[in-house]
């Protein structure tokens, strides 16, 4: 049985190629700003910013 908690899960597309790579978990009552992280791109083979989108 998973944990109830405030965390939910975000989606994270590069911004040089559009394809969403990766998955996460934040919490928005903590952060509700979107998350911007520099992670691999293996479409492009390069790493490059990856912004959180929504659902």
């Amino acid at each position: 049985m998973a944990k109830k908690g405030i965390r939910e899960k975000i989606l994270l597309q590069c911004t040089e190629s559009g394809d969403i790579n990766y998955t996460s978990t934040k919490n928005k009552k903590k952060h509700p700003e979107r998350l911007e992280v520099k992670k691999y791109c293996p479409k492009l083979r390069k790493h490059t910013l990856h912004k959180e989108v929504k659902k």
